[in-house]
């Protein structure tokens, strides 16, 4: 365009010389006028094609931004969404241990007032503790047959959990074992182990399947009360069944746990 017009005014310029209008000088004047003007215009018009380059950039670089803020948006509605079902799963789970502790401690009534045992609730588990002279004599192993009664219902109370699985522990005062005993159980762990097995053997019989039941003895290393009085050493002296969620046993079987 700029070449068609500069074209143009040097025809009308010459027009108006050869027809004697203007002098040489004034021609020039004008012709350098012109010029001016027309590199004034390539220099908007340079700045234009910048402006619009640069433009054309920032419109490119809101539109990344704004797929980037459109990606983390919907990536924070993801983390809230899964805050939300884990926190209502929490729940659920919460409201399903409660509902067994209550289940546990109506069915085991009972038991519980007359001072057989005691139901305790743990944030992912149950726990029944047996009295241990209800179930054992002195150094013996041997289920009574008033601990069995009571070891029947709480079979019977345990079937339920299936979910569960199912780990008695016995405990003992620190009291040594008679001479006379120790030949049987050397000392008070071993003691501990024979009487869990024989509870885990009970419930089987009652018909809790074996897989999911773990014996173990703790001995006189886990007491819950002083062992300098008999009181504290008759708490110590017990039977505890632990009904654990068999998720967080997987967990802890996971080699490093």
């Amino acid at each position: 365009m700029a070449r068609h017009l500069r074209v143009g005014i040097s025809v009308l310029l010459v027009g108006l010389m050869v027809g004697g209008c203007v002098s040489s000088g004034t021609f020039a004047e004008m012709e350098s006028q012109k010029n001016a003007e027309l590199a004034a215009l390539q220099q908007q018009k340079v700045a234009s094609e910048g402006q619009t380059r640069a433009l054309e950039q920032q419109k490119s670089k809101l539109e990344q931004d704004n797929a980037a803020l459109q990606q983390a948006a919907a990536a924070l509605e993801q983390k809230r969404t899964e805050l939300e079902q884990r926190q209502s799963a929490l729940l659920a789970a919460s409201q399903q241990r409660q509902q067994q502790y209550d289940a546990l401690v109506q069915g085991l009534s009972q038991e519980v007032a007359k001072g057989q045992l005691q139901v305790r609730q743990y944030q992912n588990m149950l726990a029944v503790d047996l009295a241990e002279q209800i179930f054992f004599d002195s150094g013996s192993a041997t289920l009574k047959n008033e601990g069995k009664e009571v070891l029947q219902k709480v079979g019977e109370a345990l079937k339920s959990y299936e979910n569960k699985v199912i780990r008695v522990v016995g405990h003992t005062d620190d009291v040594p074992l008679a001479k006379s005993l120790r030949r049987t159980f050397p000392t008070n762990w071993e003691l501990s182990v024979a009487r869990a097995t024989n509870v885990v053997r009970f419930l089987q019989e009652v018909g809790i399947p074996p897989e999911r039941m773990v014996p173990s003895g703790r001995g006189e290393y886990e007491p819950i009360a002083s062992n300098d009085t008999p009181e504290g050493r008759k708490k110590n002296r017990r039977i505890e069944i632990m009904l654990i969620d068999k998720s967080l046993v997987s967990e802890m079987s996971k080699p490093g746990n």
